[in-house]
Protein backbone atom coordinates (compact mmCIF):
# COMPACT_ATOMS: atom_id res chain seq x y z
CA UNK A 1 0.00 0.00 0.00
CA UNK A 2 1.18 3.51 -0.86
CA UNK A 3 -0.24 5.73 1.88
CA UNK A 4 0.40 9.41 1.16
CA UNK A 5 -2.90 10.50 2.74
CA UNK A 6 -2.18 11.19 6.40
CA UNK A 7 0.41 13.61 7.74
CA UNK A 8 2.49 11.63 10.22
CA UNK A 9 6.05 11.71 11.47
CA UNK A 10 8.72 9.24 10.45
CA UNK A 11 8.67 6.09 12.62
CA UNK A 12 12.16 5.22 11.35
CA UNK A 13 13.70 8.03 13.40
CA UNK A 14 11.65 7.63 16.57
CA UNK A 15 14.16 7.50 19.46
CA UNK A 16 12.88 4.31 21.10
CA UNK A 17 15.68 3.63 23.58
CA UNK A 18 16.20 7.26 24.55
CA UNK A 19 12.46 7.69 25.07
CA UNK A 20 12.36 4.59 27.28
CA UNK A 21 15.13 6.04 29.45
CA UNK A 22 13.38 9.41 29.61
CA UNK A 23 10.12 7.73 30.68
CA UNK A 24 11.84 5.82 33.49
CA UNK A 25 13.68 8.93 34.66
CA UNK A 26 10.48 11.00 34.56
CA UNK A 27 8.57 8.48 36.64
CA UNK A 28 11.36 8.33 39.25
CA UNK A 29 11.61 12.11 39.45
CA UNK A 30 7.96 13.15 39.21
CA UNK A 31 5.72 10.30 40.34
CA UNK A 32 4.22 12.54 43.01
CA UNK A 33 3.36 15.33 40.54
CA UNK A 34 1.78 12.75 38.23
CA UNK A 35 -0.83 12.20 40.94
CA UNK A 36 -1.95 15.82 40.65
CA UNK A 37 -3.82 17.82 38.01
CA UNK A 38 -1.37 19.97 36.03
CA UNK A 39 -3.51 23.10 35.69
CA UNK A 40 -4.00 25.40 32.74
CA UNK A 41 -0.37 26.06 31.84
CA UNK A 42 1.04 22.58 32.26
CA UNK A 43 4.45 21.12 33.08
CA UNK A 44 6.84 23.95 33.96
CA UNK A 45 9.99 22.10 32.89
CA UNK A 46 8.70 21.48 29.38
CA UNK A 47 7.39 25.05 29.13
CA UNK A 48 10.87 26.32 29.99
CA UNK A 49 12.39 24.07 27.32
CA UNK A 50 9.88 25.19 24.70
CA UNK A 51 10.54 28.82 25.64
CA UNK A 52 14.26 28.19 25.18
CA UNK A 53 13.61 26.44 21.87
CA UNK A 54 11.56 29.37 20.60
CA UNK A 55 14.16 31.86 21.85
CA UNK A 56 16.98 30.06 20.07
CA UNK A 57 15.06 29.61 16.82
CA UNK A 58 13.49 33.06 16.71
CA UNK A 59 16.21 35.18 18.31
CA UNK A 60 13.93 36.83 20.88
CA UNK A 61 13.44 36.22 24.58
CA UNK A 62 10.40 34.05 25.36
CA UNK A 63 8.82 33.89 28.81
CA UNK A 64 7.68 30.35 29.79
CA UNK A 65 4.91 31.92 31.90
CA UNK A 66 3.32 33.08 28.65
CA UNK A 67 3.24 29.52 27.32
CA UNK A 68 0.47 27.00 27.97
CA UNK A 69 0.89 23.38 26.99
CA UNK A 70 -1.98 21.94 24.98
CA UNK A 71 -3.24 18.48 24.09
CA UNK A 72 -1.91 18.90 20.56
CA UNK A 73 -1.79 22.15 18.62
CA UNK A 74 -5.38 21.65 17.46
CA UNK A 75 -6.59 22.32 20.99
CA UNK A 76 -4.81 25.66 20.82
CA UNK A 77 -6.32 26.38 17.38
CA UNK A 78 -9.82 25.65 18.71
CA UNK A 79 -9.46 27.51 22.01
CA UNK A 80 -8.07 30.59 20.25
CA UNK A 81 -11.06 30.60 17.90
CA UNK A 82 -13.51 30.27 20.80
CA UNK A 83 -11.80 33.06 22.73
CA UNK A 84 -11.66 35.51 19.83
CA UNK A 85 -15.19 35.06 18.51
CA UNK A 86 -18.23 36.71 20.05
CA UNK A 87 -21.00 34.61 18.53
CA UNK A 88 -21.69 31.99 15.85
CA UNK A 89 -21.52 33.58 12.43
CA UNK A 90 -18.43 35.66 13.21
CA UNK A 91 -15.75 35.28 10.58
CA UNK A 92 -12.06 34.42 10.44
CA UNK A 93 -9.71 35.03 7.53
CA UNK A 94 -7.50 32.12 6.46
CA UNK A 95 -5.65 30.92 3.40
CA UNK A 96 -8.15 29.62 0.83
CA UNK A 97 -6.43 26.25 1.22
CA UNK A 98 -5.71 25.42 4.84
CA UNK A 99 -5.54 22.46 7.21
CA UNK A 100 -8.66 20.32 7.12
CA UNK A 101 -8.64 19.98 10.92
CA UNK A 102 -8.77 23.74 11.32
CA UNK A 103 -11.63 23.98 8.84
CA UNK A 104 -13.58 21.35 10.78
CA UNK A 105 -12.82 22.97 14.15
CA UNK A 106 -13.79 26.48 13.12
CA UNK A 107 -16.92 25.34 11.37
CA UNK A 108 -17.76 23.30 14.44
CA UNK A 109 -17.64 26.30 16.78
CA UNK A 110 -19.64 28.44 14.36
CA UNK A 111 -16.98 30.56 12.67
CA UNK A 112 -17.44 31.54 9.05
CA UNK A 113 -14.22 31.12 7.09
CA UNK A 114 -13.15 33.71 4.53
CA UNK A 115 -10.50 32.21 2.27
CA UNK A 116 -7.77 34.36 0.70
CA UNK A 117 -6.05 33.07 -2.45
CA UNK A 118 -2.50 31.77 -2.12
CA UNK A 119 0.49 31.63 -4.41
CA UNK A 120 3.98 30.16 -4.12
CA UNK A 121 4.66 32.62 -1.29
CA UNK A 122 1.61 31.87 0.82
CA UNK A 123 -1.42 34.06 1.51
CA UNK A 124 -1.87 36.90 -0.99
CA UNK A 125 -1.68 39.84 1.38
CA UNK A 126 -2.58 42.28 -1.42
CA UNK A 127 -5.88 40.44 -1.95
CA UNK A 128 -6.38 40.28 1.82
CA UNK A 129 -6.08 44.08 1.94
CA UNK A 130 -8.79 44.44 -0.70
CA UNK A 131 -10.98 41.92 1.12
CA UNK A 132 -10.70 43.69 4.46
CA UNK A 133 -11.53 47.05 2.91
CA UNK A 134 -14.62 45.56 1.27
CA UNK A 135 -15.98 43.63 4.26
CA UNK A 136 -18.82 45.51 5.98
CA UNK A 137 -18.21 43.52 9.17
CA UNK A 138 -14.57 42.85 9.95
CA UNK A 139 -13.34 39.34 10.81
CA UNK A 140 -12.45 38.56 14.40
CA UNK A 141 -8.92 37.46 13.53
CA UNK A 142 -6.54 36.19 10.87
CA UNK A 143 -5.39 32.58 11.01
CA UNK A 144 -2.29 31.65 9.01
CA UNK A 145 0.46 29.08 8.59
CA UNK A 146 3.39 31.19 7.44
CA UNK A 147 5.96 28.38 7.26
CA UNK A 148 5.65 25.03 5.43
CA UNK A 149 1.93 25.60 5.06
CA UNK A 150 -0.48 22.70 5.18
CA UNK A 151 -1.49 21.66 2.54
CA UNK A 152 0.52 23.71 0.03
CA UNK A 153 4.00 23.44 1.54
CA UNK A 154 4.63 27.13 0.83
CA UNK A 155 6.61 29.52 3.03
CA UNK A 156 5.78 33.21 3.28
CA UNK A 157 8.83 35.42 2.60
CA UNK A 158 9.95 38.13 5.00
CA UNK A 159 8.56 41.05 3.00
CA UNK A 160 5.10 39.51 2.91
CA UNK A 161 5.21 38.66 6.62
CA UNK A 162 5.91 42.30 7.41
CA UNK A 163 3.10 43.38 5.09
CA UNK A 164 0.71 41.02 6.87
CA UNK A 165 1.70 42.41 10.25
CA UNK A 166 1.19 45.99 9.03
CA UNK A 167 -2.20 45.16 7.54
CA UNK A 168 -3.40 43.48 10.73
CA UNK A 169 -2.29 46.52 12.73
CA UNK A 170 -4.18 48.86 10.41
CA UNK A 171 -7.38 46.90 10.96
CA UNK A 172 -6.72 46.16 14.67
CA UNK A 173 -6.92 42.42 14.07
CA UNK A 174 -5.29 39.64 16.09
CA UNK A 175 -3.20 37.15 14.14
CA UNK A 176 -3.20 33.49 15.11
CA UNK A 177 0.03 32.10 13.66
CA UNK A 178 0.07 28.31 13.54
CA UNK A 179 3.73 27.33 13.36
CA UNK A 180 3.21 23.65 14.10
CA UNK A 181 5.74 22.67 11.41
CA UNK A 182 8.28 25.30 12.44
CA UNK A 183 10.99 22.83 13.48
CA UNK A 184 10.57 20.59 10.40
CA UNK A 185 13.11 22.47 8.30
CA UNK A 186 15.24 21.01 5.49
CA UNK A 187 17.19 23.78 3.82
CA UNK A 188 17.62 27.51 3.35
CA UNK A 189 17.05 30.36 5.76
CA UNK A 190 14.74 29.92 8.74
CA UNK A 191 12.41 32.89 8.56
CA UNK A 192 11.28 34.52 11.81
CA UNK A 193 7.78 34.05 13.10
CA UNK A 194 5.43 37.01 13.21
CA UNK A 195 5.76 37.49 16.98
CA UNK A 196 9.53 37.69 16.59
CA UNK A 197 9.19 40.38 13.92
CA UNK A 198 6.80 42.54 15.90
CA UNK A 199 5.88 42.33 19.61
CA UNK A 200 2.25 43.26 18.97
CA UNK A 201 0.27 41.86 21.95
CA UNK A 202 -2.44 40.73 19.52
CA UNK A 203 -0.14 38.07 18.07
CA UNK A 204 -1.11 34.57 19.20
CA UNK A 205 1.36 31.82 18.44
CA UNK A 206 0.91 28.05 18.27
CA UNK A 207 3.66 25.41 18.29
CA UNK A 208 3.65 21.63 18.31
CA UNK A 209 5.67 18.56 19.16
CA UNK A 210 3.44 16.31 17.05
CA UNK A 211 5.17 17.14 13.78
CA UNK A 212 8.82 16.96 14.80
CA UNK A 213 8.54 14.29 17.50
CA UNK A 214 5.36 12.20 17.38
CA UNK A 215 1.62 12.94 17.17
CA UNK A 216 0.86 10.24 19.73
CA UNK A 217 2.32 12.30 22.57
CA UNK A 218 -0.48 14.85 21.95
CA UNK A 219 1.47 17.91 23.03
CA UNK A 220 1.47 21.35 21.54
CA UNK A 221 1.62 24.80 23.06
CA UNK A 222 0.15 28.25 22.82
CA UNK A 223 1.95 31.52 23.47
CA UNK A 224 0.20 34.84 23.92
CA UNK A 225 0.27 38.12 25.82
CA UNK A 226 -2.18 39.51 28.34
CA UNK A 227 -5.19 39.62 28.08
CA UNK A 228 -5.38 37.07 25.26
CA UNK A 229 -3.42 34.45 27.16
CA UNK A 230 -5.83 34.42 30.08
CA UNK A 231 -8.86 34.63 27.80
CA UNK A 232 -7.76 31.59 25.80
CA UNK A 233 -6.53 29.41 28.67
CA UNK A 234 -9.72 30.07 30.64
CA UNK A 235 -11.65 28.32 27.86
CA UNK A 236 -10.06 24.96 28.61
CA UNK A 237 -11.99 22.53 30.81
CA UNK A 238 -9.66 19.53 30.70
CA UNK A 239 -7.69 20.28 33.90
CA UNK A 240 -4.52 20.65 31.84
CA UNK A 241 -2.42 18.78 29.32
CA UNK A 242 -0.93 15.29 29.68
CA UNK A 243 1.54 15.65 32.53
CA UNK A 244 3.11 12.24 32.04
CA UNK A 245 3.89 12.88 28.37
CA UNK A 246 5.18 16.35 29.19
CA UNK A 247 7.48 15.09 31.94
CA UNK A 248 8.92 12.40 29.66
CA UNK A 249 9.57 14.89 26.88
CA UNK A 250 11.14 17.30 29.35
CA UNK A 251 13.58 14.56 30.38
CA UNK A 252 14.19 13.65 26.74
CA UNK A 253 14.99 17.23 25.71
CA UNK A 254 16.80 18.51 28.80
CA UNK A 255 20.29 17.48 27.67
CA UNK A 256 19.88 17.89 23.90
CA UNK A 257 17.21 20.26 22.68
CA UNK A 258 17.98 20.04 18.95
CA UNK A 259 19.68 16.69 18.32
CA UNK A 260 16.56 14.67 17.53
CA UNK A 261 15.18 17.50 15.42
CA UNK A 262 18.30 17.57 13.25
CA UNK A 263 18.35 13.78 12.91
CA UNK A 264 14.67 13.59 11.99
CA UNK A 265 14.89 16.44 9.49
CA UNK A 266 17.83 14.86 7.66
CA UNK A 267 15.75 11.73 7.04
CA UNK A 268 12.70 13.75 6.03
CA UNK A 269 14.74 15.71 3.50
CA UNK A 270 15.73 12.43 1.84
CA UNK A 271 12.04 11.55 1.53
CA UNK A 272 11.20 14.98 0.16
CA UNK A 273 13.95 14.68 -2.44
CA UNK A 274 12.85 11.20 -3.48
CA UNK A 275 9.32 12.48 -3.93
CA UNK A 276 10.44 15.45 -6.04
CA UNK A 277 12.62 13.20 -8.22
CA UNK A 278 9.81 10.70 -8.73
CA UNK A 279 7.34 13.41 -9.70
CA UNK A 280 9.81 14.94 -12.13
CA UNK A 281 10.29 11.56 -13.79
CA UNK A 282 6.60 10.68 -13.97
CA UNK A 283 4.44 13.79 -14.13
CA UNK A 284 6.45 16.84 -15.23
CA UNK A 285 4.57 17.05 -18.54
CA UNK A 286 1.06 17.38 -17.08
CA UNK A 287 1.29 18.43 -13.40
CA UNK A 288 2.88 21.10 -11.22
CA UNK A 289 3.77 20.88 -7.56
CA UNK A 290 5.26 22.73 -4.62
CA UNK A 291 8.88 22.28 -3.53
CA UNK A 292 8.67 22.61 0.25
CA UNK A 293 11.76 23.56 2.23
CA UNK A 294 10.18 22.13 5.36
CA UNK A 295 7.06 20.42 6.66
CA UNK A 296 5.49 17.11 5.73
CA UNK A 297 3.44 17.89 2.63
CA UNK A 298 3.56 18.54 -1.09
CA UNK A 299 0.70 20.14 -3.05
CA UNK A 300 0.12 18.74 -6.53
CA UNK A 301 -1.89 20.39 -9.29
CA UNK A 302 -3.77 18.12 -11.67
CA UNK A 303 -4.84 18.79 -15.26
CA UNK A 304 -8.34 20.23 -15.42
CA UNK A 305 -9.57 17.29 -17.50
CA UNK A 306 -8.95 14.73 -14.73
CA UNK A 307 -12.12 13.09 -13.44
CA UNK A 308 -11.57 13.58 -9.71
CA UNK A 309 -14.07 10.97 -8.52
CA UNK A 310 -12.68 8.36 -10.86
CA UNK A 311 -9.12 9.19 -9.84
CA UNK A 312 -9.97 8.53 -6.20
CA UNK A 313 -11.41 5.15 -7.16
CA UNK A 314 -8.64 4.13 -9.55
CA UNK A 315 -5.83 5.03 -7.15
CA UNK A 316 -7.52 3.22 -4.27
CA UNK A 317 -7.86 0.09 -6.40
CA UNK A 318 -4.12 0.34 -7.08
CA UNK A 319 -3.37 0.74 -3.37
CA UNK A 320 -2.40 4.42 -3.60
CA UNK A 321 -3.98 6.90 -1.19
CA UNK A 322 -3.78 10.69 -1.02
CA UNK A 323 -5.74 13.59 0.48
CA UNK A 324 -8.20 15.27 -1.85
CA UNK A 325 -7.83 18.98 -2.50
CA UNK A 326 -11.41 19.71 -1.52
CA UNK A 327 -10.65 18.64 2.05
CA UNK A 328 -8.42 21.72 2.40
CA UNK A 329 -10.61 24.16 0.47
CA UNK A 330 -12.46 26.43 2.90
CA UNK A 331 -15.48 26.36 0.56
CA UNK A 332 -15.46 22.56 0.45
CA UNK A 333 -15.71 22.59 -3.33
CA UNK A 334 -13.72 20.13 -5.48
CA UNK A 335 -10.44 21.49 -6.86
CA UNK A 336 -7.87 19.93 -9.17
CA UNK A 337 -5.27 19.59 -6.46
CA UNK A 338 -4.21 16.82 -4.11
CA UNK A 339 -1.90 16.65 -1.11
CA UNK A 340 0.89 14.13 -0.73
CA UNK A 341 2.14 13.49 2.82
CA UNK A 342 5.62 11.98 2.67
CA UNK A 343 6.92 12.07 6.24
CA UNK A 344 6.02 8.51 7.23
CA UNK A 345 6.27 6.77 3.84
CA UNK A 346 9.21 4.34 3.50
CA UNK A 347 11.73 5.53 0.91
CA UNK A 348 11.22 2.57 -1.41
CA UNK A 349 7.47 3.09 -1.42
CA UNK A 350 7.89 6.74 -2.40
CA UNK A 351 9.88 5.73 -5.46
CA UNK A 352 7.52 2.88 -6.32
CA UNK A 353 4.30 4.72 -5.54
CA UNK A 354 4.52 7.86 -7.66
CA UNK A 355 4.51 5.94 -10.99
CA UNK A 356 1.28 4.29 -9.75
CA UNK A 357 -0.22 7.73 -9.17
CA UNK A 358 1.02 8.93 -12.56
CA UNK A 359 -0.54 6.00 -14.39
CA UNK A 360 -3.82 6.56 -12.55
CA UNK A 361 -3.87 10.25 -13.48
CA UNK A 362 -3.31 9.43 -17.15
CA UNK A 363 -6.12 6.87 -17.04
CA UNK A 364 -8.54 9.41 -15.56
CA UNK A 365 -7.96 12.22 -18.05
CA UNK A 366 -10.80 12.98 -20.43
CA UNK A 367 -8.41 14.15 -23.16
CA UNK A 368 -4.73 14.16 -24.05
CA UNK A 369 -4.53 17.94 -24.32
CA UNK A 370 -1.42 19.74 -23.15
CA UNK A 371 -1.74 21.27 -19.71
CA UNK A 372 -3.07 24.81 -19.66
CA UNK A 373 -1.03 26.06 -16.68
CA UNK A 374 2.65 26.65 -16.13
CA UNK A 375 2.81 26.99 -12.39
CA UNK A 376 1.15 25.67 -9.27
CA UNK A 377 -1.22 28.61 -8.80
CA UNK A 378 -1.74 29.99 -12.31
CA UNK A 379 -5.35 31.01 -13.02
Amino acid sequence: MFDFAVGQTNPETFPVEAFKRAAADAIDAEFSEMNQYPGGKGHLGLRKLMARRESEREGVLVDPEKIALMNGSMQAVTLAGQALMDQPGDSVVTEAFTYSGTIAAYRGIGLKMEGIPVDEQGMRVDILAEKLDAMPIKPKFIYTLTSYQNPTGTTMPLERRLALIDLAEQHHLPIVEDNCYGDVHFEGEKLPSLYALNPDPRHIYIGSLSKIFAPGVRLGYLMAETPYFQKIVSRRFDAGSNYFAASVLAKFYEDDLWGHCEHANAALKVKRDLLLDALESSLSDICAWSRPVGGLFLWLRLPEDVDLDRLKQVTAEAGFFYAEGKDFNVTGEPVHYLRLAFGHVPNALITQGIPVLAESIHRCRLSNAAREFEHLFDP
